[in-house]
This record gives structure tokens, C-alpha cells and sequence, in this order.
């Protein structure tokens, strides 16, 4: 059981790679935009992608609060969710959870970060720590069910 408190940006990358690095089957983010996650970096991908390959049906779900910064942002991910539509799903947030602030990265219910404000570091890092985490996956399961819109690799027109 590990638990750290970060304060700065660098901290904060790191634990991100330090949890993408772990075996997981099951991987639940909540976020404004990921721009501040980095998950279109390449090396975390690459990692992403080898998660995707061996995931289980719905075993991915990314709530966002802005679909349109992660269009922008984050195109190689989009181009991972044609054919991973089955195992990962993205939506955007009903505008009425517009005003929440944090973040949070949830590995198998036992590992996460949580970051308590959208614009600053501050954050703690949980490893196996399923009991302290459970809160928080019960509010991402509260985000989730919040009626929102599926982002999908595809533009709809005519």
C-alpha cells in the first residue's frame, strides 16, 4: 500500500506513467480534456494501445468534461477508438458537471491518482488502496451514468 502526495506538474507525469505501467484490466478516467494527462503522447500510446489489444469488452470508459479541447488535442487517441470502439468508450460530460474541478485515474479499483483541481498539480497517488479509492470510483460511476454525449472516431454528417 503506497500513498504519495504530488505538488508539481513533473511529480504528476510521472505517476501517470508509473500507473500505465502497471497490469491493468480495467481503466476509468475522468478529466476535462486529457490535455494535462498527455495520452496522446507517443510512448503513452504505445502502452494505451497494448492495454486496448488485450482489454475486455467496456473495460475502458474516459468521462470528459470538453469533447471539443480533446478533438483538438488528442487526434491519435481518436484514431484508436474505430477499431477499439468495443473495448474503450469516451463521452462528454453533461454540461451540468461543467463545474467540477478534479480529475482522476482509477486502475482496477486498487490504483489511482486523483488531482484536486483541473489548473494545479496537487494530486495523491493511491497503490493498492482499494478501501481509500472506493469513493471515488463510486463518483466516477455517478459521472458516468449522468446522461452525456459518446465520442466517436467518426464525424456524423451528411
Amino acid at each position: 500500500m503506497t500513498r504519495a502526495l504530488i505538488t508539481h506538474w513533473t511529480d504528476y507525469q510521472a505517476a501517470i506513467d508509473q500507473l500505465l505501467a502497471m497490469p491493468c484490466r480495467k481503466l476509468c478516467i475522468y478529466d476535462e480534456d486529457l490535455v494535462k494527462i498527455r495520452l496522446d503522447d507517443r510512448k503513452r500510446l504505445a502502452v494505451l494501445e497494448q492495454l486496448l489489444q488485450s482489454a475486455a469488452p467496456g473495460s475502458i470508459r474516459i468521462a470528459l468534461r470538453s469533447a471539443e479541447a480533446f478533438r483538438r488535442t488528442q487526434t491519435h487517441l481518436i484514431q484508436l477508438l474505430a477499431p477499439y470502439s468495443h473495448v474503450i468508450t469516451i463521452q462528454e460530460t453533461s454540461p451540468q458537471l461543467n463545474n467540477l474541478r478534479d480529475s482522476m485515474i482509477i486502475l482496477d479499483d486498487q490504483h489511482g491518482l486523483i488531482r484536486f483541481d483541473r489548473e494545479q498539480a496537487r494530486s495523491k497517488l493511491l497503490i493498492n488502496e482499494s478501501d481509500e479509492l472506493r469513493p471515488y470510483l463510486q463518483r466516477f460511476e455517478e459521472i458516468w451514468k449522468e446522461p452525456g454525449d459518446i465520442i466517436s472516431a467518426t464525424s456524423l454528417g451528411l
